[in-house]
């Protein structure tokens, strides 16, 4: 109830960290130990619970940043639940022990770590070389595309545009539908515009969707509305009329076999379009980044650096900029995830290729009959 608004994923993430609590428990202090410690709300018991499963992963030969994050889970697990059953049972005098004894808990137990924190690591864009190739190999035309049939081509193409340009998640590319692009004038601003709508699919629901691992909506605030420029919308238009076919689904991305595209299949993708960049490219990518390959998550790293950067060289304060690239990226209005990008973005070598580079692209690509 509480996760409700998480991805799939996201939740099954969560529920493994409290069945570790659970298990830690029923090892340490007997079976249904922290369902009777919650139910009678014995803090005293759910105190020895906490430090004890603490002391136990931090003692692990090697700790991680999932670590952390169990400790997390498990922890908020117990305070809500706590404070759930107090206020639906308890008289007021004992709501209000309650309370204060859960206030010390989480003050106590909020400050241990499992893991020392380091220096925040550094997102980085894609090097602008890296940017630039990907444009021209994965041009449609292109001598240098690794991939031979024209319907990949352009499935690649379409994948790494909305990705790069809108800074989709990679759930979030595989759920459009082919419909996705909207249009229409915008009487404030006196023009035609484009748009679209980033949601859950209604075709998972009804079980159409015939992949393994079906893509989700990470979050609530992940549902939003996002501006298109007429250059994509353009070209999505394109790879939907000619090279999608006719597929028994609604998804927007196709593949040859004529089934939605999987989480599966857009990874391989880039595994191979990496694989194919010149030596020199994945060179610099190792020596900027240490990575050895592009995966999809780096174009909307890429796409948040090139956004905050335009938003604030036209103008915007900071907090101004960092609050419409959490509307844009879809994400809370808490999150402090906009502020790890704010040091990238002062390496302007981007901007000329996301203002120049594509556009020519664009040229050559409206030259191609349809």
């Amino acid at each position: 109830m509480s996760n409700h608004d998480l991805a799939a994923s996201s939740q099954v993430k969560k529920l493994r960290y409290i069945e570790s609590l659970y298990g830690h428990a029923d090892r340490h202090f007997g079976a249904h130990a922290l369902d009777d410690a919650l139910g009678h709300l014995n803090e005293v018991m759910l105190a020895e619970i906490l430090e004890s499963w603490f002391i136990s992963i931090r003692n692990q030969p090697s700790v991680g940043p999932a670590d952390e994050s169990r400790w997390r889970a498990g922890l908020a697990f117990v305070g809500s639940v706590v404070t759930w059953l107090s206020k639906s049972t308890l008289p007021t005098d004992r709501l209000r022990q309650i309370e204060a004894r859960l206030h010390r808990l989480s003050h106590l137990y909020g400050q241990l770590h499992v893991r020392r924190s380091r220096q925040p690591c550094q997102i980085r864009s894609l090097p602008a070389s890296v940017i630039k190739a990907l444009y021209e190999m994965l041009d449609p035309a292109s001598a240098t595309n690794p991939f031979a049939r024209q319907h990949t081509r352009w499935l690649a193409f379409i994948s790494f545009l909305l990705m790069l340009h809108q800074g989709l998640r990679r759930g979030e590319l595989l759920l459009l539908t082919a419909d996705v692009i909207k249009d229409g004038f915008d009487e404030g601003q006196q023009r035609s515009r484009c748009w679209m709508n980033v949601k859950e699919s209604l075709y998972s629901d009804d079980g159409d969707d015939p992949r393994y691992s079906r893509p989700s909506i990470k979050s609530a605030n992940s549902v939003r509305q996002l501006p298109v420029s007429e250059a994509v919308a353009g070209l999505v238009q394109t790879y939907v009329e000619n090279y999608r076919g006719r597929p028994g689904h609604a998804f927007l991305l196709n593949t040859q076999q004529d089934s939605p595209l999987s989480t599966e299949s857009l990874t391989k993708m880039f595994l191979k379009i990496s694989a194919a960049l010149p030596p020199s490219i994945l060179l610099e990518l190792k020596g900027r980044s240490g990575k050895n390959s592009v995966t999809p998550h780096d174009l909307r790293h890429t796409c948040a650096v090139v956004r905050l950067n335009q938003l604030l060289h036209h103008g915007d304060s900071m907090d101004e900029a960092l609050q419409k690239l959490r509307a844009f990226f879809g994400w809370s209005r808490e999150s402090q995830m906009p502020v790890r990008y704010a040091r990238a973005v002062f390496e302007d070598r981007l901007s000329s290729v996301w203002n120049n580079a594509f556009d020519d692209r664009v040229e050559v690509l409206r030259a191609i009959p349809s």
